[in-house]
């Protein structure tokens, strides 16, 4: 029984022995799992909070380009608004202008209503009034001298051009293609030139229309409104144009001033 004894209690003592060591290791892998485990989320805590750092940052990105996107919507809307305006306003005055050089058209007809139909026309084309004049009313074949018919038609427009004076007065020379016969021009050319020289020295001389209103070009037998092939052809381009064009110094301004600038000086 004495050796008995011993032997039991060392039994008891590997047997508890052994249920410790089976409780340590048990205890010392928990523990490493937690560690494991702890590392694991502090990383993931980690990627959580760049994340969120990271969508912050975007968020207050975004945001910001979104604000600039609306300063920039709301300037293109400014600036719509602002050539709305100005187109609105150049549409008016445009239609303004053209019923006051509808108006022109017809004080010119009237003053001009005694003479053929086949000699001058009056027309509206474009903004401008033309007064579309024969040769056979103005000049003799190859001359450049006024006849007195003509000059009473020069006469009657000369009275309604100075009672408009915004309007400015362009003469133009045409003929047919048939080349001159007389040494006083060189060639078709020079007799539409000086046919138009002509006409602006009686308006502006002997009618008093102010020269700086008015200019002259000769265009020669190059801007034809019918055909050279035949002789009805060929009376209708043998004709002086005196075209009368609107003041349009306010429409420019329109169309060139912008929301930022400032209106151009008419030279």
């Amino acid at each position: 029984m004495r050796l008995l004894a011993p032997t039991l209690v060392l039994v008891a003592l590997m047997a508890t022995s052994c249920v410790s060591k089976r409780k340590y290791v048990s205890a010392t892998d928990t523990v490493d799992r937690l560690r494991a485990d702890s590392t694991a989320m502090a990383a993931e805590d980690h990627a959580l909070r760049t994340q969120l750092y990271g969508l912050q940052d975007y968020a207050k990105l975004t945001a910001d380009e979104l604000e600039q996107r609306k300063s920039e919507l709301s300037a293109t809307q400014a600036e719509l608004k602002t050539k709305a305006q100005r187109m609105d306003e150049l549409d008016r005055r445009l239609n303004a202008q053209n019923e006051a050089m509808d108006r022109l058209r017809k004080k010119v007809s009237d003053a001009l209503i005694n003479f053929k139909a086949e000699d001058l026309s009056v027309t509206l084309k474009d903004g401008k009034v033309y007064v579309t004049l024969s040769e056979q009313l103005l000049f003799a074949s190859g001359s450049a001298k006024v006849d007195p018919k003509g000059k009473e038609a020069l006469s009657k427009l000369a009275d309604v051009l100075r009672a408009n004076s915004d309007i400015s007065v362009m003469v133009e020379g045409h003929t047919d293609t048939i080349p001159i016969r007389t040494s006083n021009f060189k060639d078709n050319w020079d007799l539409s030139t000086a046919r138009a020289t002509s006409i602006v020295r009686m308006l502006t001389d002997t009618y008093t229309v102010p020269a700086q209103r008015v200019q002259a070009s000769g265009r020669g037998e190059y801007m034809p409104i019918a055909s050279n092939a035949t002789t009805e052809g060929r009376a209708k381009n043998r004709r002086t144009e005196i075209i009368l064009v609107p003041k349009l110094d306010e429409l420019f301004e329109i169309v060139g001033s912008g929301p930022a600038s400032t209106k151009p000086k008419t030279p």
